[in-house]
Parts: C-alpha cells; structure tokens; sequence
C-alpha cells in the first residue's frame, strides 16, 4: 500500500462522508494490517477511532469485508466468537478489502461514524481510488 494511494482514498473518503453530512474516522492499513493513514473529523466520538481500525484490521486479516465476516462470526455461525481473536475484530459493515491490480490483497479501509450501509458506501467510493 503507498501512501499516495492511501492519501488519494482518504480524499475521496472525506468528501463523501462531507457530501453525506457524516462525521466519520477512516483508517487505512496495509495487507499486514498495519496503519498507513488515519483521520477523525471534528466533532467524531472517540470510540470510533477503535471501531474505524478494528473494521480495516479485520478486512486486512482475513481478506474479506467485516460485514461478510459477520456471516460467519455470529451466533450459530461457523466461526462465532471470532472477533475475541487478533486484538479484537469487528464484524459488521464498513471494512473493505483492498485490492491490487492482480487480485492480491494491499490492504484494507475502514470507515466509522456513520450508518453501516453509508459507511459501507463510503469506504466504496474511497476503495474506488485505489491506482487512480
């Protein structure tokens, strides 16, 4: 993950969440799960800076959106309990993937602070940028 791709989502992350008129965190790390670029807009509760990483962190680790990790991490499910592993995950929408022109994972963005579905839209429209 470069860091002027980083740079490049987090833009277009921050004017989606403004255009939408959410206050939101945005955490971007790398296909290691480790923080590239990290911002909470004013006025943001603090919780959510650890629910923005958790959500990037756990797309990172398992290669998938935390909204379908929840399929698998809930009660009954194949994996429930699996958010207590890693440092603690989370499992509801706004983690995405990050993929390279290949196919392989670089990293994932998590985005916090607003609904799950515009949260979800907005990490979309930032993952968008990816290479642009």
């Amino acid at each position: 993950m470069k860091l002027t791709d980083a740079m490049t989502m987090m833009e277009a992350a921050l004017a989606e969440a403004r255009k939408r008129g959410f206050g939101v965190c945005i955490s971007i790390v790398d296909a290691g799960a480790w923080p590239v670029a990290f911002t909470r807009m004013d006025g943001v509760p603090l919780g959510l800076i650890d629910v923005a990483t958790k959500k990037a962190r756990t797309a990172a680790l398992f290669h998938m959106d935390s909204a379908d990790l929840a399929t698998i991490a809930r009660p009954e499910g194949a994996a429930y309990t699996l958010e207590n592993t890693n440092g603690g995950l989370t499992s509801f929408g706004g983690g995405l993937v990050l993929r390279g022109a290949h196919g392989s994972v670089v990293g994932a963005i998590g985005v916090s602070g607003a609904p799950t579905e515009d949260d979800i839209a907005i990490a979309r429209i930032a993952a968008n940028m990816l290479g642009a």
